[in-house]
């Protein structure tokens, strides 16, 4: 009954009031072959005539090919103004109590931080482990230090990596230090005992020459001793004659000695009578 008034139809920039016919039809098929929503269908209104013969898709598509339905294009939902109240809302404007509604636990729930403070730590430790900025045990401590609310934030987090490896290349280098410290002390230690060994054996060695030598030297006394005690008769008997010529000859001289005392001894005793 309603298509049988008369309504008005937009035509190109000025409204026509025609004969209207129901194309109901027509623009539900043209919505469906264009995949657009119904307000979208724009159906020319100098061809209606042509449109509302078409009762078919084939016939939709052969209008929608020649022009007489087409598809509008998406109306501008412009964004200028939500833009513009967010940079407001991010300087703190509009955001007093007059527009808060709902407690702050409600607004902002603690938990939901926390997952996403947590969910940021952990991508960040997988990427450092894909690139072998750390290894698996610094991994898995970080990962429950994280778990344990230990950082507050990935510069933290950074901060404490940078200061562990810090420490470990430290710790390394000290042992590496005493190592080779510990290594050049047994060295020495070494070749001071190979010195001693050779030195004891060396003084061993003259020794046992020493000794060889002196063995020798006692031998050699000892033959001679032995022959000189096959000896010693015969130099007694040739000396003996020799030692008794030597004895009376001392006697001699001290009779030749006393013998001028004497002499003095008188004539001593004769001054003194005169």
């Amino acid at each position: 009954i309603r298509d049988r008034y008369q309504r008005r139809v937009h035509g190109e920039g000025q409204g026509v009031w025609r004969n209207s016919m129901s194309l109901k039809l027509q623009a539900r098929l043209a919505a469906s072959i264009l995949k657009c929503g119904r307000d979208r269908v724009w159906l020319d209104p100098n061809e209606t005539s042509d449109i509302s013969l078409a009762n078919s898709r084939t016939n939709i598509r052969r209008l929608i090919r020649d022009g007489f339905i087409i598809r509008k294009p998406v109306g501008v939902h412009s964004r200028g103004r939500w833009r513009k109240l967010q940079a407001a809302k991010q300087k703190g404007r509009h955001r007093g109590p007059g527009k808060r509604q709902g407690t702050r636990e409600a607004r902002m729930p603690s938990k939901d931080i926390w997952v996403r403070r947590l969910r940021v730590l952990r991508r960040m430790l997988k990427k450092y482990r894909e690139a072998r900025k750390i290894d698996k045990h610094m991994y898995r401590e970080l990962y429950l230090k994280a778990k344990g609310n230990v950082f507050k934030n990935k510069r933290t987090m950074m901060e404490y990596i940078h200061k562990a490896k810090a420490t470990k290349l430290r710790e390394k280098t000290m042992h590496d230090q005493l190592a080779a410290k510990k290594a050049a002390k047994v060295l020495k230690r070494d070749k001071l005992a190979l010195a001693d060994t050779k030195k004891r054996e060396k003084d061993k060695e003259s020794r046992e020459a020493h000794k060889a030598a002196k063995g020798s030297a006692t031998e050699a006394k000892k033959e001679s001793a032995k022959a000189g005690k096959k000896e010693e008769p015969k130099k007694a008997a040739k000396e003996a004659p020799k030692k008794e010529e030597k004895k009376e000859a001392p006697k001699k001289k001290e009779e030749k000695k006393e013998a001028p005392k004497k002499e003095e001894k008188k004539d001593t005793k004769g001054k003194t009578k005169k």
